[in-house]
This record gives C-alpha cells, sequence and structure tokens, in this order.
C-alpha cells in the first residue's frame, strides 16, 4: 500500500506544483479504494491540499507571501468535472476574465454544465455549476469553449481587430486548425471570428442575421 502512494505522489509531482486533480484521474492505474487511502494519507503528511470533498492539488508556495497560494478556480471547475463526467464551459464572464479581457475577477465562478446544479467554497472563492441545455457543449478541447463562451458574451459589434490580437495572443497557434474544426457547428457570426483569431482567414467578419 506503501508503495502505492508513492506511485501516486510520484505522479502528483510529476504533473507539477498548483495541479488539481480527484481519485478519478488514478482510476486508470490503481482501484478506488486504494486511490481514497492513498490521498488520505498524502493529505495527512502535508504533502498535497483538500479543496472540497475529494477534489485536491498540489499547492503553489510562495517565498514572497511565506504562504501557499489559492488554486486556480478555472482548475478546480475542470477536475470537478472529470471527477463526475461532466462537460462544462464558462459562461461569458469567466471566458472573458481567462482571456484575459476582463481584469475584474468574477464574483462567482460560473460553468454551465450537463450535471446538476452544484456550488462550492474554494478559499473564498465561489464556484458554481449550472445545468443548462447547451446546444454548444461538449467541444473537445477546453479553448474552443472558452473562445465560444468569449465572442458571445463580447458580442459581434464588438469583435475588433485589437480585440481579435488579444485573444489570438491567448491561444497557443499550435490549437489553430484543432479549434476550427472542434467548432465548425457553432452559428456563423461567432465561428467568422474564430476564423480569424485562428488565421484561417483575414476577410470581414460576415453577419447573418
Amino acid at each position: 500500500m506503501q508503495s502505492i502512494e508513492n506511485k501516486i505522489y510520484f505522479i502528483i509531482k510529476g504533473t507539477g506544483k498548483g495541479c488539481i486533480f480527484s481519485g478519478a484521474d488514478f482510476t486508470d492505474k490503481f482501484n478506488s479504494s486504494t486511490i481514497d487511502w492513498a490521498l488520505a494519507n498524502l493529505v495527512q503528511e502535508g504533502k498535497i491540499r483538500r479543496l472540497i470533498r475529494g477534489v485536491y492539488d498540489f499547492p503553489k508556495y510562495s517565498k514572497l507571501l511565506e504562504q501557499y497560494l489559492s488554486p486556480e478556480i478555472d482548475k478546480v471547475a475542470h477536475a470537478v468535472a472529470r471527477k463526475f463526467k461532466w462537460r462544462i464551459e464558462p459562461s461569458g464572464d469567466v471566458a472573458l476574465y481567462l482571456l484575459g479581457l476582463s481584469t475584474q475577477v468574477p464574483g462567482r465562478y460560473i460553468y454551465f454544465s450537463d450535471g446538476p446544479n452544484r456550488k462550492y467554497e474554494i478559499f473564498g472563492n465561489q464556484l458554481e455549476f449550472k445545468k443548462i441545455a447547451l446546444k454548444e457543449i461538449g467541444f473537445k478541447y477546453p479553448e474552443s469553449a472558452i473562445l465560444v463562451q468569449a465572442i458571445k458574451a463580447l458580442g459581434k459589434d464588438n469583435i475588433t481587430p485589437e480585440i481579435i490580437e488579444k485573444i489570438r495572443n491567448k491561444i497557443d497557434e499550435k490549437l489553430y486548425t484543432k479549434i476550427i474544426k472542434d467548432t465548425k457547428t457553432i452559428s456563423d457570426w461567432t465561428y467568422s471570428a474564430i476564423k480569424q483569431i485562428c488565421r484561417e482567414t483575414n476577410a470581414p467578419l460576415v453577419w447573418n442575421g
């Protein structure tokens, strides 16, 4: 059992400081009861931190502040989604913040989900999942969902060349082709903006409607 605990900790360390996970992230390698035992021991030993029931992090430490840093709420949201096998995507306000288009920290981190309504408090931050009938959920890449929600939140009249450039700088260009394929079923004007961001076209946006 001790060796399994060490193996799990080795995986966590290899992922790096700031990683967030649940027992579900290890079920392809170990059985559930062993995982739960190992994670509980690692928490007691101070090697990992329990954020909410069943979700943990390998916290970053700030020498300047002389304390462990708060977890990234977006990573927490995705760890919860993996744990329960939900599909999620950020709300518009969260997407704008993640892309650096808004400097205002969200009062609540709201994610749309095909799971039940849930609310969590994590180090003073409110994380909320809202069950909603999503026509545009199920993207393969998280970056696709962030782009779609941010563009919709901005509105088609606010997609300027400056905004396109800001968003483009936040997306790894290696993902451009994948995102274009991933989002091909969304509405015309949103898809047109995504194609500009991902450098498929330099043509002006064409609005339908």
